[in-house]
């Protein structure tokens, strides 16, 4: 509960603590029997109709005795009021060091009793006083807690040993209906749970952090209470630490309107790679099960933590028309012009709340220089999709590479069947608003609603050339996935990988290409063994995985043949890569060498005999262009054959008299 703020009751509550400072006085100087004299203690006893004052509001909370009470009222008079400092010094005479101890107390306040003394009893378990270390327990010094003593003259604070750990959470106005939605319900199962002994543990679930801290600030503002960040790997590991951490959270609840969230999204492994992120989540469970107040925990998957009472909610990122919403709230007037850009972008990424949040700060910004006018609408639309893609871009340093989409249709030399297929798949992935939408074809079954692909091929005929060539018509990311990374021979690891690939890939429908895949997508087996039988659940997962992704996830294979049918028949487009044939590799050689590299009496046409795929050929012109470059000269066809004659080396194979007929006049180096 906040103290009031207003001035009466500011008022009312100082003539009260005077008022038990003039008692406490009369008890000092005259023994027990002056406590039964009311003047003083009458004078400021109610702080008004509605709010005690913070001395009884103490008492109440912490279950104090009367005797606790004084004990309390004793500390706090020894550092505000002279009085009280007076009446002890007549009582112990110049022995004042160790005033006020226990034992001052319990001889001279009424209703003595010796539990008050115990560890376990409200005044120390609480950290009401503290019991200064070295002496005797009755006569070791006493003294009040400096958040208690503020609290009771009508100062309201946190406590200064609480900030290291935990910081106000934010306003989070931004909101969708859904999100609200859950506040909602949040609030309905905490009044379920409203004559429990401690309040249930709310469990927000899901990867969107920004829809459940929105969640969490609007169910606090509906308690009136203020809510607090606290990240779950600040949480301290040892147990007296964590114990103490949460004592003093629970009296903080207990001082004020407050309620925590405890955000294990963020941050669950702390600097020590030797902490896990299972350590982190049980530190978590043995904190919050000791907490007082309203408890919010992020996770972004179930962790089964065995708390207190417990109501678990997900919280999904926003829709695309929820998306579109927001969107229309930072554009205003303006949405109207964006209005098909907007559609396109709310349905390629799935932004959580912060992504969307940051890229709606970046347009505005956009929106609000003066020369945003002179781009034009498709300039800020451009400017719109790329921010967007740059929130959205997925967190998969450990499992893909993201590859800057430097090819153009025009470095691709396929054939036109290939070339036609690649084109569908541009056209699939970039309609999908129109078609899912708008026509309404996701409304029966939102199965096989993501665009798959297969490029099958041998090594170096274009496969990965064609995916940056889509990544880049499409402005999508491309990420190349590492599968000797993903693919663990620990049963449900691999599982686990993949889960991380796509859940990461989603937010943005991010281009992923699983580069030589076989290994990853073979033939599943006859079940012999139980290694058997989890090989073929890591294939049907991966196989859902497929059918649900959102966006265009590629398999790159040199073994056609090794896939499942099965498999082949879930996925939307097979492409083969054809070996080039001696015209293809022509036209491959004459766009090898940009404008800016010398060349010299370069014959494509003998280039073209020899018989080698596009990666090969490729490595040749780069090996070339090295070995002239050190000599100082331009690239001539003597470069070449020494490059084309390492090549083959390195191929194990033969250089054919047919590949380099008329070459002997190039000599050699």
């Amino acid at each position: 509960m906040m103290l009031p703020p207003h001035e009466d009751w500011q008022e009312a509550n100082r003539r009260h603590l005077i008022a038990e400072f003039a008692r406490l006085k009369a008890v000092l100087a005259h023994g027990a029997a002056a406590d039964a004299e009311p003047q003083a203690h009458e004078a400021g006893l109610h702080a008004g109709p509605e709010w005690p004052p913070a001395l009884e509001l103490v008492a109440e909370r912490f279950g104090l005795s009367a005797f606790e009470r004084d004990v309390l009222l004793l500390c706090a008079g020894m550092e505000i009021d002279a009085g009280i400092r007076d009446a002890v010094s007549e009582l112990v005479g110049k022995d004042r060091a160790t005033v006020p101890c226990f034992g001052l107390a319990l001889q001279h306040l009424p209703s003595a009793h010796w539990s008050a003394l115990a560890p376990s009893a409200p005044l120390r378990y609480w950290q009401l006083i503290s019991l200064a270390q070295g002496g005797s327990l009755t006569g070791s010094r006493l003294a009040i807690d400096e958040r208690v003593l503020h609290f009771l003259t009508g100062v309201q604070t946190l406590d200064e040993r609480l900030t290291p750990f935990v910081e106000q959470l934010p306003d989070q106005p931004l909101m969708t209906p859904g999100h609200a939605g859950i506040a909602d319900a949040v609030l309905d199962a905490l009044e379920r749970h409203a004559g429990d002994p401690r309040p249930a543990v709310v469990e927000l679930i899901g990867r969107d952090s920004g829809g459940k801290r929105a969640v969490a600030w609007r169910a606090a503002r509906a308690l009136g209470v203020q809510l607090h960040l606290l990240t779950a790997s600040d949480i301290p590991a040892l147990g007296r630490e964590l114990h103490a951490l949460g004592v003093l959270w629970s009296r903080e609840v207990a001082l004020s309107a407050r309620a925590l969230y405890i955000d294990c999204d963020t941050g669950m492994v702390a600097d020590d790679p030797s902490v896990s992120a299972g350590s982190v989540l049980a530190r978590v469970a043995r904190l919050v099960d000791n907490l007082g107040g309203v408890v919010f925990v992020s996770l972004q998957e179930r962790a089964r933590l065995r708390f207190r009472p417990v109501v678990s909610f997900e919280v999904p990122r926003p829709r695309p028309d929820e998306q579109h919403m927001l969107w229309g709230r930072l554009f205003g007037e303006r949405t109207e012009a964006f209005e098909g850009d907007l559609h396109r972008v709310t349905t390629q990424f799935r932004l959580d709340l912060d992504s969307l949040r940051a890229a709606g700060t970046e347009m505005s910004g956009l929106l609000a220089e003066e020369h945003s006018a002179e781009d034009g609408t498709d300039g800020i639309a451009r400017a719109l999709w790329d921010s967007c893609r740059r929130q959205a871009r997925p967190r998969l340093d450990d499992l893909a590479e993201r590859i800057e989409p430097l090819a153009r249709w025009e470095d691709l030399i396929l054939p036109a069947a290939q070339l036609d297929a690649l084109r569908q798949i541009t056209a699939h992935v970039r309609n999908r608003h129109q078609v899912l939408r708008l026509w309404r074809l996701d409304a029966r079954d939102t199965r096989g609603l993501g665009v798959s692909a297969l490029f099958s091929g041998g090594s170096g005929t274009g496969k990965t050339m064609a995916a940056e060539v889509l990544a880049h018509s499409l402005r999508l990311d491309l990420y190349r996935i590492d599968v000797s990374a993903v693919v663990s021979k620990y049963i449900g690891e691999t599982e686990k990988n993949l889960r991380r690939v796509f859940d990461a890939a989603e937010e943005g429908g991010a281009i992923l290409l699983f580069d030589e895949a076989d290994a990853l997508f073979g033939k599943r087996s006859e079940v012999k063994d139980s290694h058997d039988r989890f090989a073929n659940i890591e294939v049907s997962y991966l196989l859902q995985r497929m059918e649900a992704y959102q966006g265009l996830a590629i398999l790159t294979t040199n073994m056609k043949s090794a896939l499942d049918q099965a498999f082949l028949r879930r996925l939307r487009f097979v492409i083969e890569f054809p070996f080039p044939d001696e015209g293809a590799r022509r036209r491959i050689w004459q766009g090898i060498f940009p404008g800016a590299t010398p060349t010299d009496g370069l014959d494509f046409g003998r280039l073209s005999h020899l018989n080698l795929a596009g990666g090969n050929i490729r490595n040749i012109a780069l090996a070339a262009a090295f070995d002239a470059a050190d000599q100082g000269t331009a690239i001539t066809m003597r470069h070449v054959l020494d490059a084309a004659r390492c090549e083959y080396r390195k191929l194990d194979r033969p250089l054919q008299a047919r590949e380099f007929r008329s070459w002997s006049e190039c000599g050699s180096k």
